[in-house]
């Protein structure tokens, strides 16, 4: 593998998740380049509440982690299944999704997000997070719609 800069890809366990995988892991692959995944726990996140078992009180930051790192991977596994690009790393920061995202495109070469939008105020095409790496990534950002990712299956 060269030492050229890493695909990027952010990811937070939606059903968009598994689609700005696919797309990101074949970039990667036809540039020969690493293939970044991180996912945020930021504390306002909407998905990972949705995920604690019922009755289930959440003592520490460790325990949020583990939650989200278990969605990563479910959401890595749905994407390539027993295929996982050679050169993959997975991560869970804190903070807000678009400024973490932001910051890590600083080192990439491609950032990849999946699009929430169609909700919300005007029935936005993009979500949030998409919409802030699109205006103040530091390279390129694709943004990849669900319709997209069934397209062209589970393999990457």
């Amino acid at each position: 593998m060269s030492e050229s800069k890493s695909i990027l890809v952010g990811i937070d366990g939606s059903e968009y998740s598994p689609a700005a995988l696919r797309l990101a892991g074949r970039l990667a692959s036809a540039l020969g380049a690493p293939l970044n995944v991180v996912t945020c726990l930021g504390y306002s996140d909407f998905y990972l509440p949705e995920r604690v078992p019922p009755g289930g009180d959440l003592d520490t930051p460790a325990e949020l982690e583990a939650i989200a790192r278990r969605l990563m991977e479910q959401a890595i596994e749905r994407a390539f299944g027993q295929e996982r690009p050679e050169h993959l790393s997975a991560v869970v920061k804190v903070g807000s999704p678009a400024k973490v995202l932001v910051d890590e495109s600083r080192n990439a070469q491609l950032l990849v997000v999946g699009r929430r939008g169609r909700g919300g105020l005007l029935g936005q095409l993009m979500g949030s997070v998409s919409a802030a790496c699109t205006a103040h990534a530091h390279c390129p950002v694709v943004v990849v719609s669900q319709e997209a990712g069934e397209d062209h299956g589970t393999n990457p």
